[in-house]
């Protein structure tokens, strides 16, 4: 069987639903995505193809590891519900260089305030040390075959905030949960940034979305520095690898009725 033949089987083996398996174009993309994670182009996955469990995503992971199509220190972690692939390096990376700089910038987009604004990084140093640990705890279990269950410490945790972190993006929005899960983004101009990459197996290449996030244009200025700095360290990470090509980042101007967090 070809590369691409042996994610698809596997994607369809494991990650039905409902009686319901994933398209061949719906395989391909996830097995691009998971390629990525696995060279590092992007710390995380969050799974959300179909409505799978996170022990039939650890199925699918832990058969393209047997057959040597990812590596074996990729885990699965499950988040108060929530399914991700990740790759452990990376993402130990981001966080202890959130802790010792300001690779991270936060933005409060509470209901109540009129427009977004920057945020106290502190609850997000705080976060970042406890999933260090954890982080820790469960690879000196030596359990990369069972997923990584977080636990009901991430219960108190604002996920947006977290999944901005664990995803790898250069800014990640927060709110106050306690008071409401709405937020003060309708009718802000946001610029998306959208970086995207050709992944090549056997065939044809197949397109994928590798990461893309948002920043109230109002604060470009202010975030600025950080976009520039993650172009910066994703083009050195795409440099260093083969298996994906054509590397662009673009950005856009939206402005939405809604936006949901």
């Amino acid at each position: 069987m070809s590369t691409e033949d042996l994610f698809v089987a596997a994607a369809r083996k494991c990650l039905s639903a409902r009686r319901k398996s994933l398209s061949v174009p719906q395989s391909l993309d996830l097995a691009a995505q998971v390629s990525a994670v696995d060279l590092g182009l992007k710390p995380a996955l969050l799974y959300d193809s179909n409505g799978t469990n996170t022990e039939r995503v650890q199925q699918y992971l832990s058969s393209l590891q047997s057959s040597q199509l990812v590596s074996k220190s990729l885990l699965t972690m499950d988040l108060s519900g929530n399914t991700l692939i990740v790759n452990p390096v990376s993402v130990r990376s981001n966080l202890e260089r959130l802790l010792h700089d300001s690779g991270v910038v936060v933005i409060n987009v509470c209901h109540s305030l009129e427009k977004p604004a920057i945020a106290d990084r502190g609850e997000l140093k705080s976060i970042a040390q406890e999933l260090l640990l954890l982080l820790r705890e469960f690879e000196q279990l030596k359990e990369a075959e069972k997923p990584f269950y977080v636990g009901e410490k991430s219960e108190e945790w604002n996920l947006c905030t977290v999944f901005g972190l664990l995803l790898g993006y250069p800014v990640t929005y927060w709110f106050d949960q306690t008071q409401s899960f709405e937020n003060c983004l309708s009718m802000t101009p946001l610029m998306v940034t959208k970086a995207s990459a050709t992944w090549q197996a056997d065939t044809a290449g197949h397109a994928i979305c590798l990461l893309s996030f948002s920043v109230p244009a109002a604060l470009h200025k202010e975030t600025q520095s950080n976009l520039e700095d993650w172009k910066l360290r994703l083009q050195e990470r795409f440099q260093q690898q083969h298996v994906l090509k054509d590397l662009t980042v673009c950005q856009t101007t939206v402005t939405l009725p809604s936006v949901c967090l």
